[in-house]
């Protein structure tokens, strides 16, 4: 039990849960007070899923590189619990409980499947620091300029109705290479100017 404790402690996890809690308390107050309906909106919904998973992606390397990569440890199941147990989806499908509540269930699934997968791959391959560049520019793309026809709901995934098939093959591909590149390789080692 204290390898555990001293992973969650390294890998910065009370604090990244404090931020996800703060991050969804902080976009679910304006949707009780200005809400007449009983869903925020799909725009708020995905914004609220880009912070957690923003949240998240503090956690995915450790102080030290090298350490990750020593066999002493079976990195790749802690790895892929630690992806399982960062759903932070748990935080938003809570709501569905109460009102105003984050959803549809579909929705929440998906945009934390595929943005938690993209911020994923973007550890394994530009770096934990810069992981989070994909996701927020995609996503604001997205929020910015809604797509129609499959070509639109390919590329602005996050903002689509939870019964797009183009949408959630989407979340569940970048899901899919996201996991499966974290699981294997771990995050990119930090370079010399980035340790300074």
């Amino acid at each position: 039990m204290r390898g555990l404790t001293l992973y969650v402690r390294s890998r910065r996890v009370p604090t990244a849960l404090g931020a996800a809690v703060a991050a969804t308390g902080t976009t679910r107050l304006p949707a009780t007070i200005f809400s007449d309906t009983g869903e925020v909106s799909s725009t708020v919904l995905v914004l609220t899923v880009l912070l957690l998973v923003a949240a998240v992606t503090t956690t995915l390397g450790g102080p030290d590189d090298t350490l990750d990569r020593t066999a002493a440890r079976p990195w790749g199941w802690l790895r892929l619990s630690h992806l399982a147990t960062a759903v932070g989806c748990m935080l938003l499908l809570a709501t569905l409980l109460t009102g105003p509540r984050f959803g549809p269930f579909g929705s929440v699934v998906r945009d934390t499947a595929g943005l938690l997968g993209l911020t994923a791959l973007g550890s394994a391959t530009i770096g934990t620091a810069r992981a989070w560049f994909l996701p927020l520019g995609w996503t604001l793309g997205a929020t910015a300029y809604p797509g129609t026809g499959t070509a639109g709901e390919v590329l602005t995934w996050q903002t689509q109705a939870p019964d797009s098939r183009p949408a959630a093959l989407v979340a569940a591909v970048l899901a899919a290479v996201g996991i499966a590149a974290y699981v294997s390789r771990g995050p990119r080692p930090r370079t010399s100017s980035e340790n300074v």
